[in-house]
């Protein structure tokens, strides 16, 4: 996958079938599946694969225990087959991971079991576990981390765990291999249409270079997330607002504040929400907020009441109370929700189901959702996209597609695991090149390898590209990927030809951005 043989394609396609914007998990879905029925599609993204939304999850692949609770058993259902069938498609970047509910009351013991019980049996053949109730001692011996002061015992469940922009990176490769035409850093600026006002392609420009494209298509599917709203009104000024975002934030921790092997999930918090403390690349992701905000932007910021309300909560079940200190990084993303009728709507009122909507003109919308789902968003939209282009049907194969990198025993021993069946070709790009097997930082163990099979196979263009979506390393600890980003920068410059001038410029927009992950950002550590 390399974007320059992608740029040498753009225009040997007088018309496409399908242009597809926006680059994050429904996009990049909805590509990989038009393209394994055979369809001619384009994908168009204005900044990174995953720069919003789609990079900025809870690390989980779940069915939506906060959904049952609120009596949302359709979407429930959904999210747990794709749950069942993600897992079977993607186990080299997903796996199955044990949550233990504590519980201070013999009544909460009681309450949360039956409804756990309930969440297995919705699963049907594709449940991944039974819920159990263990008694104090085996409660504390699978989280001895958990604050023990009138601990009666814990429920456990089962859910997925998964690294979100690895997994999407891969959906990005699938749909390559099936020859989908895929851009970053290409920004759709106008729409264009035919003489009865329907919609006929796009103007796009590429951000490298400032050259501007007119390419036309049968259909265009807007997947733009929190976005769409702008997409809408290119088509139409007087579109009525379709999405809200809510605003969502982790804060980063070292393993030591959760041992074992479980995560921990707190049912109720002080605002009535649910609070997940998880394992993840050696680290434990604690959060998520859910805060209804008015500005959309690409690059959100934690809210200092964010920041404390999850510093407080994880401290009323953790034996190690976590401070600012402790914090190694924070991230935030939006949620793009149906927009409330009313003005006063709570997120926890506004739906996470997806809603398609096809406009007068034929743009396809799609949005809402959740990651666990993007599979059948991409299935439903497509489905949609064949009729408005007046496009030959093909049925869907994505249920049990195997997605890029599959291996059906994945091997999680070394941080190269996520990589699934590319792990080798990393491996022998240092055997071939022992300078490439140098790490990158002390302190972990990715290597320069990584940063050039990112460049040459994953599309990365930038310094932010390797450390926060192919690595993970400003999601896991922003000063160390701060101190990681000159080395970056200059290994990056080699293979893309940039200058000095690049480097410079490249290291010094990450640090700004690496200390927008800091719960102190005016630090200036590295």
């Amino acid at each position: 996958m390399n974007r320059n043989e992608m740029l040498i394609r753009l225009p040997q396609e007088q018309l496409w079938d399908m242009i597809v914007i926006g680059g994050g998990a429904t996009g990049l879905g909805i590509a990989m599946d038009a393209s394994l029925r055979g369809y001619r599609v384009l994908l168009l993204e204005g900044a990174d694969f995953g720069k919003g939304t789609s990079s900025r999850s809870t690390k989980l692949v779940h069915g939506g225990v906060r959904y049952l609770a609120q009596g949302d058993l359709g979407l429930v259902l959904e999210a747990l087959r794709e749950r069942g069938l993600l897992l079977e498609n993607a186990p080299h970047v997903t796996r199955n991971q044990t949550f233990v509910i504590p519980t201070y009351s013999w009544w909460e013991s009681a309450f949360y079991f039956a409804g756990l019980t309930l969440y297995d049996l919705l699963a049907g053949k594709l449940r991944i576990g039974s819920s159990v109730y263990w008694g104090k001692g085996k409660t504390i011996a699978a989280l001895p981390s958990v604050n023990q002061e009138g601990l009666k015992g814990g429920i456990v469940y089962h859910d997925g765990q998964f690294d979100d922009t690895r997994l999407l990176i891969n959906v990005a490769q699938s749909a390559a291999e099936n020859g989908a035409c895929l851009i970053n850093y290409m920004r759709v600026t106008n729409l264009l249409k035919d003489a009865d006002g329907g919609i006929a392609g796009v103007q796009a420009v590429d951000l490298e270079n400032d050259q501007v494209y007119e390419i036309r298509a049968k259909v265009v599917i807007n997947a733009t997330g929190v976005f769409v709203d702008d997409v809408l009104k290119m088509d139409n000024q007087q579109a009525k607002t379709m999405v809200r975002a809510s605003q969502g934030i982790h804060l980063v921790f070292d393993r030591s504040f959760l041992l074992g092997d479980c995560a921990l999930m707190i049912p109720k918090t002080s605002d009535g929400r649910v609070l997940f403390a998880i394992p993840w690349h050696d680290k434990v992701v604690i959060g998520t907020t859910d805060t209804l905000v008015d500005q959309i932007s690409l690059e959100p910021h934690a809210l200092e009441q964010e920041i404390e309300f999850i510093l407080e909560t994880a401290g009323q079940y953790l034996s190690r109370k976590p401070s600012r200190a402790d914090v190694r990084s924070v991230f935030a993303g939006l949620r793009p929700l149906a927009a409330p009728r009313g003005k006063n709507k709570s997120t926890k009122e506004l739906s996470r189901s997806h809603k398609l909507i096809v406009a007068d003109s034929g743009l396809v919308t799609i949005t809402g959702g959740k990651w666990t789902t993007f599979r059948k968003m991409a299935e439903d939209t497509v489905n949609a996209a064949i009729k408005v282009g007046k496009l030959a049907y093909v049925s869907c194969f994505t249920h049990h597609h195997h997605i890029h990198g599959y291996l059906p025993e994945a091997d999680f021993s070394t941080h190269l695991g996520i990589y699934g069946s590319d792990a080798s070709a990393i491996l022998e790009l240092s055997r071939t090149n022992s300078e490439l097997a140098v790490p990158l930082h002390p302190s972990y163990d990715y290597t320069k390898a990584e940063v050039i099979w990112a460049a040459r196979f994953e599309m990365a263009r930038t310094v932010e590209d390797v450390l926060a979506r192919r690595m993970r390393m400003l999601f896991l600890d922003a000063r160390a990927a701060m101190a990681m980003a000159s080395e970056v920068a200059l290994l990056l410059a080699r293979e893309l030809n940039k200058d000095q001038h690049w480097v410079n410029d490249q290291i010094q927009s990450f640090t700004d951005l690496a200390r927008g992950f800091l719960t102190n950002r005016n630090s200036k550590k590295s």
